[in-house]
């Protein structure tokens, strides 16, 4: 596939692993629609759109927000008839919490992002994932955390549910979408330099979506329903 056929749309493009996918790819001369809460409130992201007002348009997305995800999808429809490769990058950590002390309105708040969310930007961009040119990939970022063979020291619960809904969420995504030509699958970045991972995580941020969008770049439908690591190696359910 040619440069100039990548339309691309990320959600949570205001930061970390989604600013850099949206700084990436646009380098690479891709067009990225980059979706967040507060576009404006991103220097990261403004700083691109400016740099690229041509393959960088930030656009205005709450994925827990039903008519957000919907204008955010009439948003990009306008500029594009189709995209090649929708990213749900969008998620929230939640409270690290044992069964104990465990909050359940924060589990309700993490899985209603982390969970429901990409199954609603899935919903509202499907149309656009659909009229875009082979091969078309619908890629979620999930965690080992999500995995159930690998949980050997609990905690954590609204991120680890939230986490192991999305990973079979995009599986029956992967069969609902296969008869269109679209692959689903789950991404874990690893344990990365963000917000999130913290700054003695193991990976810089800019390795880390080098090495996730060859995998993306690299995916056709013999991958579709399955979880990977960065590098395109298989995880553990």
């Amino acid at each position: 596939m040619n440069e100039e056929s990548f339309r691309i749309v990320v959600t949570g493009a205001s930061r970390g692993i989604g600013l850099e996918y949206a700084r990436q790819w646009s380098r690479a001369g891709r067009r990225v629609f980059g979706l967040a809460r507060d576009p404006e409130g991103s220097d990261g992201l403004m700083a691109l759109a400016g740099e690229r007002p041509d393959l960088v348009v930030p656009v205005v997305c709450d994925v827990t927000d039903p008519d957000s995800v919907a204008e955010a999808a009439d948003r990009v429809a306008k500029d594009v008839d189709g995209v090649e490769i929708v990213v749900n990058n969008a998620g929230v950590m939640g409270k690290k919490q044992d069964i104990g002390a465990l909050d359940l309105d924060d589990v309700r708040r993490v899985f209603e992002t982390n969970t429901i969310g990409p199954i609603r930007v899935t919903r509202a961009f499907h149309p656009l994932l659909r009229a875009g040119r082979e091969p078309r990939r619908l890629v979620h970022m999930t965690s080992l955390m999500g995995s159930i063979d690998d949980n050997r020291s609990g905690d954590s619960y609204a991120y680890r549910i939230s986490k192991c809904g999305l990973n079979m969420a995009s599986r029956s995504m992967a069969v609902d979408l296969r008869g269109e030509g679209i692959a689903s699958v789950v991404l874990h970045p690893g344990w990365v330099q963000t917000d999130m991972g913290g700054s003695g995580a193991r990976t810089a941020t800019d390795e880390a979506v080098s090495d996730l969008i060859g995998t993306i770049e690299g995916l056709t439908m013999a991958d579709t329903g399955n979880f990977y690591d960065r590098t395109g190696d298989p995880l553990p359910w």
